[in-house]
């Protein structure tokens, strides 16, 4: 494949699995084709995922650079291309954040899928999650302070929450970035400090483990059985959900309680169990593949939007969107 070719599979692959993860209909409590929120729309989504395309492009032309040798992988910039991503979402709409998990999961993962397939003469699934393991643990503090800025360009200090003795530099504080750099406190670094609490975080210091073997496994899998790309974007959803408690929800609900944003994520988790426990009772009724899965799969999309914007699975919903995104790069076609 000519380089014109890798990149515009990769960002293709990229834009592709954020419209679709967005279009995904119904996944409970999200945004989705058939539901606004207050604050932002599905046409909003879908301005996002379009953006946010010139920067995984970008990231897919670093990784190939640097399977040839031509390019540290340190230098690859995960940070800085993470924020321009982050900048092209807010440009695109004024709905608010609807892409940073995405663009935090997409980044890495573009950079190592051209530089998978420079060694290894194609995009395979285990190469690529060693690669994004590896890109993750060559970033920088320079890729952590440009992290940090993306984030709060886009989130509240009351949304965030604060972490009591953590040991990396509150999002929020003045010399957060001057901290990083002088400590040499790297993206990894960052993202490991945070793994206990946001379920992003721990997909990055993970080689995106839930993404490949939960996410990736589920929607390869019911897309084969059911040949219909909705159904499997939603099952996956519904998977990832039951098995993974949504940090966003968790994060939402304990901060009502606490301001340490470590006990409110474990306050929200235990309060927010049913969810993960709803999600899973679809999937045994068969979710939309039969009448009485849909039906409770309606019923619980109904629930979590009648009890407001902190019931949105957001977490699951980027999770879901880097499976597919990990579909399309492996060559999935619908």
């Amino acid at each position: 494949m000519k380089l014109k070719d890798l990149i515009e599979h990769v960002r293709t692959s990229a834009q592709l699995a954020a419209v679709l993860e967005a279009s995904g209909w119904p996944k409970p409590g999200n945004v989705h084709r058939t539901i606004d929120h207050s604050d932002a729309r599905y046409e909003h989504f879908l301005a996002g995922s379009i953006a946010l395309g010139s920067s995984i492009g970008e990231a897919a032309l670093k990784g190939y650079m640097v399977a040839q040798g031509r390019l540290s992988i340190s230098k690859i910039g995960v940070g800085n291309l993470v924020k321009k991503a982050v900048q092209a979402v807010s440009k695109s709409h004024k709905g608010g954040n609807t892409h940073l998990g995405i663009c935090l999961l997409f980044v890495p993962l573009a950079a190592a899928a051209s530089k998978t397939h420079v060694e290894d003469g194609g995009i395979l699934l285990n190469a690529l999650r060693k690669n994004v393991d590896e890109i993750m643990r060559s970033t920088t503090p320079m890729d952590a302070a440009e992290v940090y800025e993306a984030i709060t360009l886009v989130s509240s200090p009351r949304g965030l929450g604060r972490v009591e003795n953590g040991g990396t530099p509150d999002l929020y504080d003045k010399q957060a970035r001057r901290k990083l750099l002088e400590k040499g406190i790297s993206l990894f670094d960052v993202m490991e400090d945070s793994s206990s609490y946001d379920t992003v975080a721990r997909e990055l210091v993970t080689g995106m483990e839930v993404s490949f073997k939960i996410g990736y496994t589920e929607l390869v899998e019911t897309f084969k059985r059911t040949c219909d790309i909705n159904t499997a974007t939603v099952h996956t959803f519904l998977r990832i959900l039951s098995k993974v408690p949504d940090t966003f929800i968790a994060r939402k609900i304990g901060l009502k309680r606490v301001s340490d944003v470590k006990k409110a994520v474990k306050i929200g988790i235990e309060e927010t169990a049913w969810i993960s426990e709803m999600a899973e009772r679809c999937l045994k009724l068969g979710g939309l593949t039969t009448q009485e899965g849909a039906a409770l799969l309606w019923e619980f999309d109904r629930k979590l939007q009648s009890l407001g914007k902190d019931y949105n699975p957001g977490t699951t919903a980027d999770l879901t969107a880097a499976a597919l995104m990990i579909a399309f790069l492996l060559g999935l076609k619908f």
